[in-house]
């Protein structure tokens, strides 16, 4: 089983450069950005799939969520509990037929 590293304090972590946060929540033991494109980034521990991976795999690196990216859903929001993970997300526009 891969180390996970638990801290109890701020921690530098290096994103893409490419990547621009706009929003973070933190659980107890997972953390969670949104960027500003609506993509959903979390890392940390994933016992409970509070991370949103489809498992339960706990992870060092951020992993972007992509059940949102297949779905074309973009996060607006995130809020995380102690086990737990909450995202606003914005559905896809749906355009009337043409006429």
């Amino acid at each position: 089983a891969a180390f996970i590293s638990i801290q109890a304090f701020p921690a530098l972590l290096d994103l893409p450069q490419d990547l621009e946060v706009s929003k973070v929540g933190c659980g107890s033991r997972h953390t969670a950005v949104v960027t500003r494109s609506g993509e959903l980034y979390t890392w940390g521990w994933g016992k409970y799939g509070q991370l949103g991976h489809e498992d339960n795999t706990s992870s060092d690196q951020p992993r972007r969520v992509e059940y949102l990216v297949a779905e074309g859903l973009q996060a607006e929001e995130v809020v995380c509990g102690p086990w737990t993970t909450y995202v606003c997300v914005l559905e896809p526009q749906s355009h009337p037929p043409a006429t």
